[in-house]
């Protein structure tokens, strides 16, 4: 970049980050301002609070926020309340939030950001673990605006499938839509496929390429593991972030563009992660943090997602759902899905190439280990797979289970004299999955002849 606009962008970078930030998400509408840099700042609807919210949950002078080395709230004896990690606080009580962390006032979600600067370290947490219920609230409270989203949650949780949530429900859903893996990309073509290149930028570069950004304008880019971003892209993207244009690798003038931003990571939940991002990023694309809880602690959603994947994996493999026993959910619900719920469809697909007509708990597969967290749905003891007395049976169960899937494959193929398609019918699964699970059980493919 010049060394003129450079010094231009920090220069606006320092005046933007001399102020914390407030955003407000209610149905239908939100905001986002910065807050005076003062000790105590009201937020209300009257002409006397600093900062103005004009709902009709919000009183006129609503509630004090206290900044300082502490963000606390206070709340001014308001009609519709102040709420805190779902308490509702008394006049004059005071509660300590973490930047990022949402709370409401009246039927008004608000989260703050700090005024933040490139050496300064990222909360020591992005804020308390919500329900599953609070997230999709504040999922669709933020789905119409258009602030950026920050989705922090384990490997497996769904955060793709609640970016796409977003999307449906946002005026750009008709726009363009761009799914970045950040983590799949090394860092020099992460660079060029986000900003693009002019011909003769580098060697090979035989014609120039609009970026990614470019090309999602008017629409939706989705960070997906924005944690693993390199340090060089993060000070550009943030740039880019801040001017809403980028300059080509190889060009001169800047190129403007217009996209919302939902960023996803699971690495951003670590002291060690975190310590390597740029908090002045950071809180960009995180004008609304929300956390999405683990499966372990969504136990009770696991009726619904066992009809639900077990309906859709049923389809793809092109047969009948099976009746479900009632010991299978006895098992799943005893089980701690390290990965969570994408770990629980491959479940899910393998016991459907196991089960007849009636789908049991043996057929999953599952170590039998203790709850760690929640207990079962239901008041049933959890179950012990096949009556196994220890831990390490248990074990060896998911081995006799994979050796009995490859026994199933191996008779199929031989049935059909090596015939996959009809070995596939067979089996009542589709081709590709059948030469899949070859792979996967090392069976060699017949060469053609």
């Amino acid at each position: 970049m010049h060394p003129h606009r450079e010094e231009e962008t920090q220069k606006i970078l320092a005046q933007r980050d001399a102020r914390p930030m407030l955003t407000a998400l209610w149905e239908g509408g939100g905001l986002t301002t910065p807050i005076p840099a003062q000790s105590r700042v009201i937020v209300g609807r009257g002409s006397s609070a600093e900062v103005p919210i004009d709902h009709p949950s919000i009183s006129r002078r609503h509630a004090v926020l206290h900044v300082g080395a502490e963000l606390v709230v206070e709340d001014l004896g308001s009609s519709n309340g102040t709420k805190v990690r779902a308490q509702t606080l008394a006049q004059g009580e005071l509660a300590t939030v973490r930047w990022g962390e949402p709370f409401e006032l009246g039927g008004v979600v608000v989260a703050l950001r700090p005024p933040t600067a490139e050496n300064e370290p990222l909360p020591a947490e992005p804020g308390e673990v919500a329900s599953m219920e609070e997230t999709l609230r504040l999922i669709d409270l933020v789905a119409p605006t258009p602030i950026s989203v920050l989705l922090l949650g384990e490997t497996g949780v769904g955060k793709g499938y609640l970016a796409r949530r977003i999307v449906q429900r946002s005026p750009r859903a008709s726009g363009p839509w761009l799914h970045l893996n950040c983590a799949a990309l090394p860092e020099h073509l992460l660079e060029s496929e986000l900003f693009g290149y002019e011909r003769g930028a580098f060697t090979g570069a035989t014609q120039t390429k609009p970026g990614l950004l470019e090309a999602a304008s008017g629409g939706t880019v989705f960070l997906d593991e924005v944690g693993d971003l390199p340090p060089s892209v993060q000070a550009k993207l943030l740039t880019a972030l801040e001017r809403g244009e980028v300059i080509r690798i190889g060009g001169l003038k800047p190129v403007r563009f217009d996209v919302r931003f939902i960023s996803a990571t699971n690495r951003l939940l670590s002291a060690t992660s975190r310590s390597s991002f740029r908090p002045d990023l950071y809180y960009r694309l995180a004008g609304m943090p929300i956390i999405v809880p683990p499966l372990r602690d969504r136990r009770d959603e696991l009726p619904g997602l066992l009809g639900t994947l077990v309906k859709d994996s049923s389809a793809r493999l092109g047969r009948l759902p099976p009746h479900v026993d009632a010991s299978v959910l006895t098992a799943l619900a005893g089980y701690d899905w390290p990965g969570n719920i994408r770990e629980l469809a491959s479940v899910l697909e393998r016991a459907l190439l196991l089960a007849g007509p009636t789908m049991l708990a043996h057929h999953l597969g599952l170590p039998r280990r203790a709850v760690a967290s929640s207990p079962p749905p239901s008041s049933r003891p959890a179950p012990r797979l096949d009556d196994a007395p220890t831990a390490n049976t248990g074990l060896r169960l998911a081995d006799e289970v994979n050796e009995i899937e490859r026994r199933r494959v191996l008779e199929a193929l031989e049935r059909s004299a090596g015939n996959q398609v009809r070995a596939a019918e067979a089996l009542g699964i589709s081709r590709r999955t059948l030469i899949s699970r070859m792979v996967a059980f090392g069976i060699r493919r017949p060469r053609k002849g």
